[in-house]
């Protein structure tokens, strides 16, 4: 079998594209990307010709693994082909990308060589922006959907990261943004910490030279600070 997959991240913009994703992008037959930014897609399509966007796989108001399902197709139905395929995605293609995971394990599946390499995910850009070293105090990290229906036991003297709150409690795509439970996660969060408790609503940015959104929120306000593409930092509580 002569066709092959390489999943690569681009970064949370152009300027982060790794030299090892920008060769694989280059010398693959094809191109498959899923890419929020035009600059980070120019540069994608400028290193390949041969590129073309996952975007048409989501369908407004369907669930999202419906369009998971049509991307894994769309980078396997090349690779079964005999191509080789770069799948580019946006940030690091191995945090909350589930068609990368998927399609990589199902073409290893059918005897394929398939590989992913790493990405900078909006987390590391977390860190930087915010000083915050997870090795201080500890760190868990958790899809906001998911720490609601799952309820974990969170330690409050760890910091907590919590993804996709913009959308917390949605399910389906939408290109408005859509977030039923988030007055939810918020009562949750008050029920491990003060109403006083700072937090910081997070966006990294895609832009060199434009700051990313910091926004230190206390958590009874929480709900009016979020945006859409927000992931939320909540402290570690102070050791007494």
């Amino acid at each position: 079998m002569t066709g092959s997959l390489i999943v690569v991240g681009t970064g949370i913009g152009a300027a982060q594209l790794t030299g090892e994703a920008r060769a694989a992008i280059e010398a693959a037959d094809e191109v498959l990307y899923l890419i929020p930014d035009p600059i980070s897609i120019h540069a994608v399509e400028q290193l390949n010709p041969r590129s073309r966007s996952l975007e048409h796989c989501y369908v407004e108001g369907e669930h999202r693994r419906d369009a998971y399902a049509r991307m894994i197709g769309a980078m396997l139905e090349p690779v079964r082909s005999g191509s080789s395929v770069c799948a580019a995605f946006y940030g690091h293609p191995g945090v909350f990308v589930l068609p990368s995971h998927e399609a990589v394990k199902q073409a290893r599946r059918e005897g394929f060589e398939a590989r992913m390499l790493p990405g900078i995910s909006a987390e590391d850009c977390l860190f930087a922006d915010l000083g915050v070293d997870p090795a201080e105090a500890g760190c868990q990290s958790y899809e906001a959907t998911r720490f609601l229906e799952r309820r974990p036991a969170i330690e409050p003297r760890a910091a907590l990261v919590l993804w996709q709150i913009g959308v917390v409690g949605s399910a389906n795509h939408s290109a408005q943004a859509h977030a039923p439970r988030l007055r939810e996660l918020v009562d949750r969060l008050r029920e491990l910490y003060s109403d006083e408790h700072e937090a910081v609503v997070y966006e990294a940015s895609s832009f060199v030279g434009v700051a990313p959104l910091i926004r230190p929120t206390p958590l009874a306000d929480l709900a009016a600070a979020v945006t859409a593409g927000s992931t939320l930092y909540v402290p570690p509580l102070e050791l007494r």
